[in-house]
């Protein structure tokens, strides 16, 4: 992970084993693993399945279900995604600085990744694999900015284990890199946002409003599935509005039912 202040360069899983020992301070906290498969909406509660067979119920509910990277269709590319193959350059742009860098994408998307890299990288290669739509305005600029352009077709991804060393084209010689930073669409990892039925924008991110409250009532989303600046940074500031807005609903909930109680 990076740029997250206090937790620069530390890996996913310590993190979360760090964040679970954390929250074994609040008794009234539990950490079940088991994956939801189901939630309905009754009338003041959710019902929710999960792989486990046990319906359990809760009042509200946070969703954070993140989004899967498409990764491009190039052979070898599995084993190098994370480590020298990336997809975020402000995840992992400033650790590649002075290196050799192509860049994966078509059309505008391949432009606007090469564009962000500019700004720490200087030896930068847009591969188009096969697609040659480029505009002649955006080939100006890309030009004027010292960028490369390969419309090749890709044939594989050379590597020494994890490591990226070169690209190979069906012709011509291989581009010789350290790295390679792609832009392609991502999807949601969860149906169960659409299932309860959370409204969504064009790009099929959710929308909400305030404390990050869906369109619908008591669903609390946060997390890449918002589609935002997708850092784990932000994340975590959204999922704190989200637990903020969970608070106060209920806490009012409370509150008002003891009122009318007494």
């Amino acid at each position: 992970m990076h740029g997250f202040l206090s937790r620069d360069g530390i890996d996913p899983s310590e993190f979360r084993s760090i964040a679970r020992d954390q929250l074994k301070t609040y008794p009234n906290v539990t950490v079940d693993l088991v994956e939801v498969t189901r939630i309905r909406a009754t009338d003041a509660t959710f019902e929710f399945q999960t792989s486990s067979g046990r319906p359990q119920r809760a009042r509200k509910i946070l969703l954070a279900t993140g989004v899967f990277d498409e990764l491009p269709a190039l052979r070898g590319i599995d084993p190098l995604f994370g480590v020298s193959v990336h997809p975020c350059p402000y995840c992992d742009g400033w650790e590649m600085q002075d290196r050799r860098i192509a860049v994966y994408g078509r059309g505008e998307r391949g432009v606007e990744m090469a564009r962000a890299m500019t700004a720490w990288v200087s030896a930068l290669t847009l591969c188009t694999d096969g697609d040659r739509r480029l505009e002649t305005a955006q080939l100006a600029e890309l030009q004027a900015n010292g960028i490369a352009v390969n419309t090749g077709k890709i044939v594989t991804l050379v590597a020494e284990g994890a490591q990226l060393q070169a690209i190979r084209f069906a012709e011509g010689p291989d581009l010789q890199c350290d790295a390679l930073f792609f832009d392609t669409p991502c999807r949601p990892q969860s149906k169960l946002a659409a299932e309860l039925g959370c409204r969504t924008d064009r790009a099929g991110a959710i929308e909400c409003g305030e404390y990050e409250a869906s369109s619908t009532p008591g669903v609390f989303v946060a997390g890449n599935i918002l589609k935002d600046v997708q850092l784990s940074i932000v994340a975590a500031a959204e999922g704190a509005k989200a637990a903020f807005g969970i608070n106060r609903a209920l806490t009012r909930e409370d509150f008002a039912r003891r009122a009318s109680e007494h």
